[in-house]
């Protein structure tokens, strides 16, 4: 029987962690959806990345801190490499070992290690959402690393690892503390020194930025939804059916409920029932059960949920009001909802909760929810400011303008439909010049009346084959409009793109700003509808030059 419950409790040990892995998946798929497309190569990157980061953090020294015998405050023995004595999958009197803290689940120290490890990098992974689409790509993985080896472990160790709070009785049974709001703290230092995107918050008022696939956000969150089957229940460790079974039917209940009262809010306060809201709900019934799903009951686990789904309305528009932009919503949904789940385990607790008149426990959690939150704030803020310092953390304007799959990365997500890069090299051209105008009409507004075009003045220089490519830089004019324009005509509405646009787009092979590269096509033709197109938008003065290569 002893041998076949530790078979038992280590398939399913390794089962849970699997589906805790796959929520990587889903993480990434949310955030990229919320996100615009010019910064999707960027934030898949971000979420690939970061478990491979988190990894190898843990490995070094993370599963030390958290699980290694020591202090009330961080682990000692077996700090590195998961390399101190250990007998698992004993336990009881007949572990021998430094990993004493988690020796109550019978199965082999590799499963122990990789289910925590699946924890760590959930953790890392929320962080990236809330700083999308302005943060440079290795100071994130600089801070993902020092946060899985240095923050996310200390607190594990306080409550999972034998520590102080632990010892006073704290209760956090999945990790709405431990995993998501040490995430969730991290993001919000994150945020406040990375500040908000370029034009989120101009002239007093709120501007919206919507993701570009809310197709792939509702992707995201059905995986999210279903790897949680294996965060919750997979923290027993164990093979006890009944307890799995409780806590999986405990923790849909909550998201269930999360969902319908998000839907609700944002119905009646939106006047719409806004489907980003309806998602983040959802995830906040998830995480606000995270910390209490094995000690309440399922009429508890509803109204836990459906608070969560307010609150998370409500702090998204917090947020936005004392401008802290979360492109994704996940200090909302993992902080916000991570305090409260915590909280919730002291007012709903079955045997020692408020609901049955025992206080000690409420204010067990809430002295840790203070705890947690102020080491994690200054130690987060902390290593953000380092990094700032050696390494910078903001993208320059033009590259956050441009996107971060340019900037960053050198691709994009989608070449079909977006603006691609382009290298710069020296070469002759010959010149095509629009007559100048005086620099006071040189004011620039698509909604101007068509202009009749004066035709381009073409010197001759040979014309190249138009199976050929080429290439044309346009000068004389302000390129940031030039690029609004470009990118409205490319991820617009079709129907409303200039026939001109429309002829020569196929064509396009690289664009960078000012210079377009051609597949083939006749270069004359070519640069007279492109300059019709520039000139019904309202640019005067410029150049156009036809590059040969």
């Amino acid at each position: 029987m002893g041998e076949f419950k530790v078979i038992a409790d280590t398939v399913w040990t390794m089962i849970a962690g699997f589906l805790v892995f796959f929520m990587n998946l889903g993480f990434a798929m949310l955030e990229a959806g919320l996100q615009r497309s010019k910064n999707a190569v960027n934030i898949l990157m971000k979420n690939f990345v970061v478990f491979s980061v988190s990894s190898i953090s843990f490995f070094i020294i993370g599963w030390g801190i958290m699980f290694g015998d020591g202090n009330d405050f961080f682990g000692i023995k077996g700090l590195l490499f998961v390399s101190g004595q250990d007998n698992s999958p004993a336990t009881g009197e007949n572990y021998f070992g430094v990993y004493k803290a988690i020796s109550w689940a019978s199965v082999p120290l590799w499963a122990k290690f990789f289910f925590q490890l699946v924890f760590a990098g959930t953790s890392a992974t929320i962080v990236s959402g809330a700083v999308g689409e302005r943060i440079k790509f290795k100071s994130f993985l600089v801070f993902s690393f020092l946060m899985v080896a240095l923050i996310y472990p200390v607190v594990g160790h306080w409550i999972w690892g034998g520590g102080w709070l632990n010892k006073i009785g704290f209760l956090d049974f999945a990790g709405s503390t431990v995993v998501h709001s040490v995430g969730g703290w991290s993001a919000l230092t994150g945020a406040i020194l990375l500040g908000p995107r370029l034009g989120k918050y101009k002239n007093g008022k709120i501007n919206p930025i919507p993701g570009h696939d809310l197709t792939l956000a509702t992707l995201g969150t059905f995986i999210l939804w279903f790897g949680w089957f294996g965060f919750n229940p997979g923290s027993t460790m164990s093979a006890n059916f009944s307890d799995i079974a409780k806590i999986a039917t405990v923790t849909n209940m909550s998201a269930a409920s999360a969902t319908l009262s998000a839907l609700i809010t944002s119905w009646v306060f939106l006047r719409k029932p806004d489907l980003t809201m309806v998602l983040n709900g959802c995830l906040a019934g998830l995480v606000a059960i995270t910390a209490p799903c094995a000690y309440v009951s399922v009429f508890s686990s509803l109204l836990i949920g459906f608070i969560a789904g307010i609150l998370v309305v409500f702090a998204v528009l917090f947020f936005d009001k004392v401008r802290v932009d979360d492109p994704v919503g996940a200090i909302s949904v993992h902080l916000i909802n991570g305090v409260w789940g915590t909280l919730a385990v002291g007012l709903f607790h079955e045997k020692d909760g408020l609901i049955n008149g025992m206080v000690e426990l409420l204010k067990v959690q809430f002295l840790g929810v203070i705890a947690v939150g102020a080491f994690t704030f200054m130690s987060s803020f902390v290593i953000w400011l380092v990094i700032k310092e050696i390494l910078g953390l903001r993208v320059s304007e033009q590259e956050e303008i441009e996107g971060l799959d340019l900037s960053e990365h050198g691709q994009v997500c989608y070449p079909e439909f977006s603006i691609l890069g382009s290298t710069f090299f020296s070469v002759e051209f010959q010149e095509i010049e629009h007559e100048k105008i005086s620099e006071a009409k040189k004011e620039i507004s698509k909604r101007k009346p068509p202009i009749p075009l004066e035709k381009p003045k073409i010197t001759d220089a040979g014309k190249p084959d138009e199976d050929k490519s080429f290439k044309i830089k346009v000068e004389n004019l302000d390129k940031r409009m030039f690029v609004k324009l470009w990118r409205e005509m490319c991820s617009g509405d079709w129907r409303k793109v200039p026939l001109e646009f429309k002829d020569i787009y196929p064509n396009v092979k690289l664009f960078s700003g000012d210079e377009i590269l051609f597949s083939r096509g006749n270069p004359d033709i070519t640069i007279k509808k492109f300059a019709k197109v520039l000139s019904e938008a309202g640019f005067r003065g410029f150049k156009i030059k036809i590059i040969k290569e």
